[in-house]
């Protein structure tokens, strides 16, 4: 049979491009496999140190397979159960209503100024980016919270001080409000009759779930993660979040170590699985943020990429 197909200049160009395609492709997915195999080892490393027996680790090192498998550093950890879950009781409840009251003003500060027809725009835009360069210290703030909020010893002071709104999650969702909704699809809400909130809830926010997941994933990481707002504001035990709970613990296996001369301490030391129940701690601070990540996956890389161009 007669081979009637046709190598033409054009196909050639096509077939180069597609096999530098295939090549680049390749080297991409490379990379990405070491970058994550790079982020996951640590992990994994630390999950195995915490099931490992103390004294292994003090002969024969850190070790990715536990020479000898041990669940002395949960056990410890177990002793003080009702503390622990307290916590993450405190942890959670700060991290849910505090990511959805900050998600919430974070676009509601965020939309007017990305509105060109908005007077005081560049007022208030530059009131953010001057608070993200500058800052009162720590001492003023300690004041405002305490002496005219007052809000120590309560839930409040896990939310509102220094983790409410960010500057520069404003600046990349005003950013993503102004590449990704034109103004004439707020011409025609107005022309139709819809309100100023209106159309920000039922126009603006289902278009802008990227962004919305995206700072909505800073924020949570940011509550779960805050410790020191237990340790400034923070003397009543009951509002003792799991990460400060986590601190305290491993500040107190410090002190034993740091003291472990005298008799006393030497017998309470040698109780106490100090490596192991530091991976432990980290195990534990770490669970829901790690199951949550792949629901907000779906829209991080849209979120940062539209919003992450500052104009």
């Amino acid at each position: 049979m007669r081979n009637t197909s046709v190598i033409t200049p054009s196909t050639t160009q096509t077939a180069t491009r597609q096999q530098k395609f295939s090549v680049y492709q390749l080297l991409l997915h490379i990379i990405f496999i070491i970058t994550s195999i790079l982020v996951i080892i640590p992990v994994i490393l630390v999950l195995a140190v915490s099931f490992s027996d103390e004294n292994s680790i003090f002969i024969e090192g850190y070790s990715f397979i536990p020479k000898k498998f041990s669940m002395d550093a949960y056990t410890y950890l177990w002793q003080d159960k009702m503390a622990i879950l307290h916590a993450y009781g405190v942890s959670i409840s700060v991290t849910v209503i505090g990511g959805i009251i900050g998600l919430l003003l974070t676009a509601l500060f965020a939309y007017p100024i990305s509105r060109r027809d908005f007077p005081l725009r560049n007022v208030f835009s530059f009131y953010v980016f001057f608070t993200i360069l500058f800052g009162g210290g720590l001492v003023p703030w300690y004041m405002v919270f305490t002496n005219i909020i007052d809000v120590k010893d309560s839930m409040i002071a896990l939310i509102l001080p220094g983790l409410l709104m960010n500057g520069f999650n404003v600046l990349i969702m005003r950013t993503f409000f102004q590449n990704m909704v034109p103004p004439s699809l707020i011409e025609s809400a107005t022309i139709d009759g819809a309100g100023e909130f209106r159309i920000w809830w039922q126009i603006i926010m289902p278009l802008s779930l990227p962004v919305l997941a995206t700072i909505g994933l800073f924020s949570t990481l940011g509550y779960w993660n805050d410790w020191f707002n237990s340790l400034i504001f923070v003397s009543d035990a009951k509002w003792y979040s799991l990460q400060y709970v986590m601190q305290k613990t491993l500040l107190d296996v410090q002190f034993l170590s740091q003291h472990s001369s005298s008799g006393g301490t030497s017998a309470l030391l040698a109780a106490v699985p100090t490596e192991t129940v530091r991976m432990a701690m980290a195990i534990i601070g770490a669970g829901p943020v790690v199951l949550a990540y792949p629901f907000f996956q779906r829209y991080l890389v849209q979120g940062l990429t539209i919003g992450a161009v500052k104009g």
